[in-house]
């Protein structure tokens, strides 16, 4: 399972704080191609609700798409996620948050950091 820090792998397009809710359709469409194209579910995760007819929670397949609830943040939904997760090893989490990744880092799981999957799913698309 891959859990993705949405507002991270955004914020690794220039231009992409023009337009919020089409930055979020975007990246919505490249992650599911790529879990589809990997078999592999994946978890997309935002600040904040997409501003989109998207609706939170939302489960494509081998797509879910979470947002943090009020007063809290992307970074503490993928923590509570990865810490909910049996199988740390398993897990593969895209974030460049370096708290984040030390935590994650402890839990036993793998991160790759937003730019370099940013690229995969340039290279995908």
């Amino acid at each position: 399972m891959v859990i993705v820090d949405g507002n991270n792998v955004m914020g690794q397009r220039i231009g992409w704080h023009r337009d919020k809710s089409a930055a979020q359709l975007q990246l919505i469409d490249e992650v599911e191609r790529i879990a589809r194209a990997r078999n592999e579910p994946h978890i997309l995760v935002f600040d904040a609700a997409p501003k989109s007819a998207v609706p939170d929670k939302r489960s494509r397949p081998l797509l879910t798409i979470r947002s943090a609830r009020t007063g809290s943040s992307a970074d503490e939904l993928i923590l509570e996620l990865v810490y909910r997760h049996n199988r740390h090893s398993e897990l593969l989490v895209v974030t460049s948050d370096r708290a984040l990744t030390r935590q994650i880092h402890v839990l036993g799981a793998r991160v790759i950091r937003s730019g370099i999957f940013r690229r995969i799913l340039e290279q995908k698309s």
